[in-house]
């Protein structure tokens, strides 16, 4: 029988997946229902008869209610088996040469399409069961919920009841706050009227209420003495007041005398007046800044007479400061204790607020501060303010330049008399960052302070020498000295003002030069101009300022950065030198102990390509007659001229390069680029050509080293 008869027979059905079982079972109920014999596949059907037609509707729902979870899984695997079995026959059918359209491989699909609408019917009847047993669970949950509310509420109400509790046990009395005598000094001492021992003693209430007579009449009895007392005080305080008149008509007197004199110890330079005022403040100064106040102003007097020490701030803030902490009062009531306890939980939720109070409390200055000023023969004069932080036990110092001219022509000079670096590596690697005392660090542990760099600003800088010279010493300062207080600071005294003068003057000696060299021009002074010979052609182009970071990214700079050779607290600087179509880039780092140590030079030059030191012998010699050769190069001391001598040398330098190099390289007849106009005994030397970069003075040729 063909396939299409049999699909002519078959009745038609309606599959009812979807819907909700509420209209399912309406419908059922409403339409008659006849089971036919037998069954289809699996499952089970139901027969409606409507009107018009004889449908078969097939509810999925029903027979999930009666099907066994596990003889579905059975049948699932039953089924997965026969099916993996047809398809074995089917592939060992065609492997045999049975034809695609035999009768066997067709009746084998056949199999196969049932089992798979076998497979379909448990996906749908798993997928049934899945919803079913989720509507299960979420309408357990919403019961456990409501018992959940339930239960809140009646510990809520339970927490309300305890509270109350708590309240009425707690009630005191204001009898309760006031301090008694003991039962025993109670009827020792007190009258029989008040005690009556024969009622108090077996009745509490009665004792109670005996004692509280007691107590007033011994107040009513101290008021009387108090009066009394208090009549004696106002009598004494008169006669205080008369004799401290008769004093203060004295204090006039004694002012116009002080007045009179003044023009005397101005003619002597004994300022006897400032002195016996400042001797009166220093006594509330912190020990360190009394040590550097007292050395500082003995130096003076001796050695420097344009150093002078004043002293600054808030003396009656520091004279509280000197006064013993007044104790605390003990009389503070049960109700104080009670409002802070209540007030703990709004309190707790300020930490921040109160982590920023204890931060600031830890990084207390003190009120009074020094300050000491070095003036120069120029005229200018270098302010140092001295500050003592008082928690920390360590000193800052903070700086400012007076100049009697204007310096605010230099644009690359702007970090040269900067507050913030003027001071930077006094000493050797001596930056100021962090706070030489190691206890410090524990302390900034506890407020939540990671790093004291970010208080520079404010604070100011702690030095190791600003410690010294306030007879402070640590013991992470390296070499531990066995002076202390007044004595260390001695020892570091002389050698640290003449430091900080000689740095003063150099930053103003390059504060200048810088000036002259933004507009192109080399000053050389008449010192140094035998250094070089009379006609140099290459000149400065440009000269600028530049960040470490700008530095670190230049790429004839890298083998520097890798030896170490710089740091962050150096200055640095970009130099172009120009002589036709060759451009000379020279990378500066200036060391903030300048002069005392050399700046030192990277070069690249663009010309014919690019090069560098790394690259081409003879700009590494370049670059070792302006880093190495500092004695031919320093000028008269304190060698403030080194920097443009350096400058200038290079330009010397580069034109030996340029009218050597296009002699020897260019073969060419016609004009050169670069005539050569320096006289030079050979122009190379050497496996690596080597040009004569010495100049000779007074024969004015170049030579080889």
């Amino acid at each position: 029988m063909s396939s299409d008869a049999v699909k002519k027979r078959k009745p038609k059905v309606i599959r009812n997946e979807v819907g909700t079982p509420e209209t399912k079972r309406g419908r059922a109920e409403s339409e008659q229902v006849t089971y036919p014999a037998g069954h289809h596949l699996i499952g089970q059907r139901k027969l409606f008869t409507a009107k018009n037609q004889d449908v078969r509707v097939y509810n999925e729902e029903v027979e999930l209610e009666g099907r066994d979870p596990q003889q579905d899984y059975m049948l699932y695997k039953d089924t997965c088996a026969a099916l993996a079995k047809l398809m074995d026959e089917i592939q060992e059918l065609k492997a045999g040469g049975e034809k695609v359209g035999s009768v066997e491989i067709e009746e084998r699909r056949r199999q196969c399409s049932v089992h798979f609408i076998t497979l379909k019917k448990l996906n749908r009847l798993a997928h049934m069961r899945l919803k079913k047993g989720r509507d299960q669970t979420h309408e357990a949950k919403q019961r456990v919920d409501v018992l959940h509310l339930q239960l809140q509420n009646l510990l809520y109400e339970v927490m309300h009841l305890q509270k109350e509790i708590g309240k009425c046990l707690e009630f005191k009395s204001q009898h309760e706050e006031i301090e008694l005598v003991s039962e025993e000094e109670f009827f020792q001492e007190a009258p029989p009227e008040i005690s009556r021992p024969d009622v108090t003693r077996d009745d509490h209430h009665q004792l109670t209420l005996a004692r509280l007579d007691w107590e007033l009449e011994q107040r009513k009895r101290l008021a009387e003495q108090y009066k009394m007392s208090l009549a004696r005080k106002e009598k004494i305080q008169k006669a205080i007041e008369q004799k401290r008149e008769y004093l203060s008509s004295l204090q006039p007197g004694l002012q116009n005398i002080m007045q009179a004199s003044l023009p005397v110890q101005e003619y002597l330079s004994m300022p006897f007046e400032q002195m016996q005022k400042q001797a009166e403040v220093a006594r509330h100064l912190p020990p360190p800044l009394y040590v550097l106040l007292v050395q500082a102003g003995a130096y003076g007097q001796a050695c420097d007479k344009n150093l002078s020490v004043s002293i600054s701030g808030d003396v009656d803030e520091a004279k509280a400061l000197s006064r013993p902490p007044e104790d605390s009062q003990d009389d503070e009531s049960d109700s104080d204790a009670e409002e802070e306890q209540q007030n703990t939980k709004r309190r707790r939720a300020t930490v921040g607020v109160q982590l920023d109070d204890k931060r600031k409390e830890m990084l207390r200055r003190h009120p009074l501060s020094l300050c000491v000023d070095l003036k120069c023969k120029d005229g200018s004069i270098l302010h140092l303010f001295f500050y003592y932080l008082m928690n920390l036990n360590i000193l800052t110092v903070k700086t400012k330049v007076s100049t009697t001219t204007d310096l605010s022509g230099a644009i690359s000079a702007g970090e040269l008399l900067n507050s913030e670096s003027l001071l930077n590596c006094l000493y050797a690697s001596d930056h100021g960052k962090e706070t030489p005392n190691p206890a410090n660090r524990y302390q900034f542990d506890k407020v939540g302070i990671t790093t004291f760099a970010d208080y520079l600003s404010d604070l100011g800088h702690p030095y190791v020498w600003v410690q010294k010279l306030g007879g402070l010493q640590f013991s992470s300062d390296g070499a531990q000295s066995e002076l202390t207080g007044s004595a260390l600071s001695a020892s570091h005294m002389e050698r640290t003002m003449k430091l900080l003068r000689g740095r003063l003057q150099a930053r103003l000696a390059l504060h200048k030069q810088f000036s002259s060299l933004e507009h192109s021009i080399i000053p050389v002074s008449s010192e140094c101009q035998h250094l070089f010979p009379a006609k140099v052609v290459s000149g400065l182009t440009r000269w600028t300022m530049m960040s470490h970071q700008e530095f670190t990214e230049l790429g004839f700079v890298q083998h520097v950065l890798k030896a170490r050779l710089v740091c962050e607290t150096d200055l640095f600087f970009m130099a172009v030198v120009e002589r036709g179509t060759a451009r000379l880039l020279a990378a500066v780092v200036v060391n903030p102990r300048y002069p005392e140590v050399t700046p030192l030079f990277s070069l690249s030059l663009h010309w014919k390509g690019e090069r560098s030191g790394r690259t081409d012998d003879n700009l590494r010699a370049m670059e070792s007659e302006v880093n190495v050769f500092r004695s031919e190069l320093q000028g008269p001391r304190p060698g403030l001229q080194l920097l443009t001598n350096q400058i200038q040398r290079l330009c010397v330098c580069l034109d030996v390069y340029l009218e050597t190099e296009s002699q020897v390289s260019d073969g060419s007849e016609g004009p050169k680029e670069f005539p050569r106009e320096k006289m030079c005994l050979r122009t190379a030397r050497g496996p690596s050509r080597l040009k004569p970069f010495k100049y000779n003075h007074p024969q004015g040729f170049f030579s080889h080293r």
